[in-house]
C-alpha cells in the first residue's frame, strides 16, 4: 500500500487515480500529523510527500515529516513531491534520507517507474539476509575473480532487474564501460538498445543536437531531421561516459530530461516521452565537484541512486593471470599465432607493477611484448623490455602536446583562410566531420562566425 501525503485534495485524488489504474492500493492524509498517527498503526510499502502544508513555502514541514517517518518507518522509501523551482530543497531532503524526489506537474511513466524502482531496491535489501553470495551475473568480457570483483558483480545482480540510475565510478581503465553494459545485459531492456555517449566529447553548442535531437532547419547546415541519443535508447539503456567532463549549461539541461524523461528536439515544439535506464560513469570525484560548485548537487543525485566503484588493477592483483591469459588467447586467435606461454617469473613481474593505466596498460603491454618478441615462452626479461611507466611518459608530454595542439591550431587557421570560413569545405578539406570540425574550433578558441 503506498500512502500520499498532500494538502492539496486535487493532488491526492490525481495520486490515486493513476496508482489505482496501476494496480497499486493506496490510502491518503493531507497534514503531517494525520500521517504520523497513519504510520503509528500501519507500515505502507511507500509514502509520497508533499513538501509544504501552510501557506509557506520553506519545506520545513516537509523536512521535519521526513524526519518523524525515518523514526517510524526507517526502511520504507519516501518520495518528495516538489515544484521544479524547488528543487535545492528536494535535495535537502533526499540528504535527509528521501528516496527520490518528482517534480509538479509530474510525468506519469516517470513517477511509476519511480514507484517501481523504490519497492524493487527495498524488496532486493530485505531478501539480502537470505542471498547465498553466489552471483548469478554473466559476463564474458568482465574477467576476474576477486573479492572486490564479486562484490562489483553482487550489485549489479542486486539493481540490473530495477530501472535505477547507476553511477559507476573508477580510475580510468578499469572497464567502466564493461560494467555498464553488464548492467544493461543482465536487465529486462537486454533486447532493447544500449547506447554510449562520450559526454566528454560533446561540445556545449552541440549537446542539445547529439543527445535530443534536431528538425530539418533548426540552425545552419541542419539539412535533415536528425535523431537524438535519448530517442535511441528508448526503452533501453544510456550509458553517459565521462559525465564530469560535462559543462554547467549541459548540466542543467541533463538535468530536464532525467527529472521526468520528457524533452524536445532542437526547432521541434513537440515534447516527446522516452523510457530510458541511465547509466552514468565518471573517474572524478563528483563529491568534491558539488562541494566546489562545478557539478550540480541535484543531478548528482538524479545519477546517483546506485552508485558502483570498479576497484583498480592494483587492488586485484590475483586477477592478473585471469587477464594475462585472456589477453594471450585473444591475440592468438586475431594474429593466427601458435601456443604461446607466459613463464611464472613473468606473470611475478606483472604482478609487481603499479598500473597506473589499469587494465588498459596491461593489455596493452602484454599484447606488444607477444608481437615484439616473438617467442614460444615469454619471460620477464621481455615484459622489462617492453614496459615503460607511465609516469616516464606523463614527464615528456606536455611539450609534444602542446606542438601538436599549435600545429592543429594553425592547420585549422589557414584552411579557414582558403576557404572563406566555408565550413563544410574545411570539413571536408581536413577529412572530418563538421561536427568534429565545431569542437575543434570551440577548443582552440578559433572565431568562424
Amino acid at each position: 500500500m503506498i500512502l500520499i501525503c498532500d494538502d492539496d485534495s486535487a493532488i491526492r485524488i490525481s495520486l490515486e487515480v493513476v496508482l489505482k489504474h496501476a494496480g497499486y492500493e493506496t490510502a491518503s492524509v493531507s497534514n503531517p500529523k494525520d500521517a504520523i498517527d497513519f504510520i503509528r498503526n500501519q507500515t505502507p510499502q511507500l509514502i509520497l510527500m508533499d513538501m509544504n502544508y501552510s501557506h509557506g513555502t520553506s519545506g520545513e514541514e516537509g523536512l521535519i515529516l521526513l524526519k518523524q517517518t525515518k523514526i517510524f518507518c526507517p526502511d520504507v522509501p519516501v518520495i518528495l513531491i516538489t515544484a521544479w523551482g524547488s528543487i535545492s530543497l528536494a535535495v535537502e531532503g533526499m540528504r535527509a534520507g528521501a528516496f527520490d524526489f518528482i517534480s509538479k506537474p509530474w510525468n506519469n511513466l516517470s513517477l511509476l517507474n519511480t514507484i517501481q524502482t523504490a519497492l524493487s531496491l527495498n524488496n532486493k535489501e530485505k531478501e539480502e539476509n537470505s542471498y547465498s553470495g553466489k552471483s548469478t551475473v554473466q559476463s564474458d568480457k568482465i574477467i576476474g575473480k576477486s573479492p572486490l570483483l564479486k562484490a562489483v558483480f553482487t550489485t549489479i545482480e542486486r539493481v540490473a532487474q530495477t530501472n535505477a540510475a547507476v553511477l559507476i565510478t573508477g580510475e580510468s581503465g578499469t572497464g567502466k564501460e564493461l560494467i555498464a553494459e553488464a548492467i544493461h545485459e543482465s536487465s529486462k531492456r537486454k533486447n532493447a538498445a544500449f547506447v554510449k555517449v562520450n559526454l566528454g566529447g560533446i561540445s556545449q553548442s552541440l549537446f542539445e543536437s547529439e543527445m535530443f535531437g534536431h528538425k530539418k532547419g533548426a540552425f545552419t547546415d541542419a539539412h535533415y531531421d536528425r535523431i537524438g541519443r535519448f530517442e535511441m535508447a528508448n526503452r533501453g539503456s544510456i550509458f553517459l561516459d565521462e559525465i564530469g567532463d560535462l559543462d554547467a549549461a549541459s548540466q542543467v539541461k541533463l538535468l530536464r530530461v532525467l527529472q521526468d524523461q520528457t524533452f524536445e528536439s532542437l526547432g521541434d515544439s513537440k515534447t516527446k516521452q522516452v523510457d530510458v535506464r541511465i547509466i552514468s560513469a565518471t573517474n572524478k570525484n563528483l563529491t568534491d565537484m558539488v562541494a566546489a560548485g562545478s557539478f550540480r548537487e541535484d543531478l548528482f543525485y538524479r545519477i546517483n541512486l546506485i552508485s558502483i566503484h570498479v576497484p583498480a588493477l592494483r587492488e586485484r592483483i590475483d586477477d592478473i593471470p585471469l587477464l594475462v591469459d585472456f589477453f594471450v588467447k585473444k591475440q592468438q586467435e586475431l594474429n593466427g599465432l601458435g601456443s604461446i606461454e607466459i613463464s611464472s617469473e613473468a606473470i611475478s613481474f606483472l604482478q609487481s607493477l603499479p598500473y597506473p593505466g589499469n587494465i588498459r596498460e596491461l593489455k596493452n603491454l602484454v599484447e606488444k611484448t607477444m608481437l615484439v618478441s616473438g617467442k614460444k615462452i615469454i619471460s620477464d626479461s621481455d615484459f622489462k623490455k617492453q614496459y615503460i611507466p607511465l609516469s616516464s611518459v606523463n614527464s615528456k608530454l606536455p611539450e609534444s602536446i602542446s606542438q601538436l595542439e599549435e600545429m592543429e591550431r594553425n592547420m585549422i587557421v589557414k584552411t579557414m583562410t582558403l576557404y572563406g570560413n566555408n565550413l563544410s569545405k574545411v570539413a571536408l578539406a581536413i577529412g572530418i566531420s563538421r561536427q568534429a570540425l565545431y569542437r575543434k574550433l570551440e577548443k582552440h578558441q578559433i572565431d568562424y562566425c
